[in-house]
């Protein structure tokens, strides 16, 4: 592994590098984090994904966007616009150093941020999405909920409502230990997940005995109907992004690495 810092286009940006295991790279994945709480839930899983690729041949990275993890900043300066510049940048590198196939890789709101550095510059390759989230205002929402939930166990009123009314003012609102800037906030909930042009790997975690999500179904249907090439997969497991213990799906990781392993 290869760890360091690089001047991302606010500040340092903390990036892991899991080297290929043998002498001729097959090609190289980028990993783009989910939002918050949920990056630091993921890290297992998110590293026992890239050793796995490392040893079928794939350089991966790992990099903590701007304000998250062991970047400079602090939550409270992270911006979607600064994250996406970084996301293109670390792109951009990884597909100069390893020749080959370049393949995107998203966990939740991390595919939102994913897809739409792809589709603004224009990038065509293969995606691996887990548990995508849809829409960026539904998220925010849940987010938001959090601290509605907080406060109202110690009697409060707030409303999820009411805290986009303040920070449409101008206010910033500390959701779980993370404060939210207004600015961030207001392009989370204007994201979408938008239609790659490369094929698509599309993973759930769930109960695989009731299938992909109707919303999902929906979502996959209309881009291959727009030539996009969608596979997509319910697998067994618990919501490791969100579990209260750290937890692990490894079949997650087995059918990741076999899709992979076809290309």
């Amino acid at each position: 592994m290869e760890a360091g810092l690089r001047a991302g286009c606010a500040g340092p940006v903390f990036e892991l590098l899991f080297r290929p295991a043998s002498g001729c790279p097959r090609g190289a994945v980028l990993y783009c984090h989910p939002f918050a709480e949920e990056l630091n839930k993921a890290r297992r899983m998110a590293a026992m994904q890239a050793r796995a690729l490392a040893a079928d041949g794939w350089a991966v990275l790992l990099l903590d966007h701007y304000g998250c993890g062991d970047s400079g900043g602090d939550f409270a300066d992270a911006r979607w616009e600064i994250w996406l510049a970084d996301l293109a940048e670390s792109w951009r590198a990884l597909k100069q150093r390893f020749p080959g196939e370049s393949v995107g890789w998203g966990l939740r709101s991390g595919c939102l941020l994913l897809t739409e550095m792809f589709h603004r510059q224009g990038v065509d390759a293969p995606a691996v999405l887990w548990q995508p989230v849809l829409r960026g205002d539904v998220f925010l929402t849940q987010f938001l909920r959090m601290r509605v939930a907080v406060e109202r166990l110690d009697g409060g009123a707030e409303t999820t409502s009411g805290l986009r009314d303040r920070m449409a003012s101008g206010e910033s609102i500390e959701v779980a230990g993370y404060t939210l800037a207004p600015a961030l906030a207001v392009a989370l909930d204007r994201a979408r997940l938008l239609r790659t042009h490369g094929s698509v790997l599309w993973l759930e975690v769930g109960d695989a005995a009731c299938g992909v999500a109707p919303a999902t179904r929906r979502l996959a249907e209309e881009w291959q109907g727009q030539g996009t090439m969608v596979e997509t997969l319910v697998i067994d497991g618990e919501p490791f992004w969100s579990t209260q213990e750290i937890a692990e799906v490894p079949a997650l990781v087995h059918a990741t690495r076999q899709w992979l392993a076809q290309r």
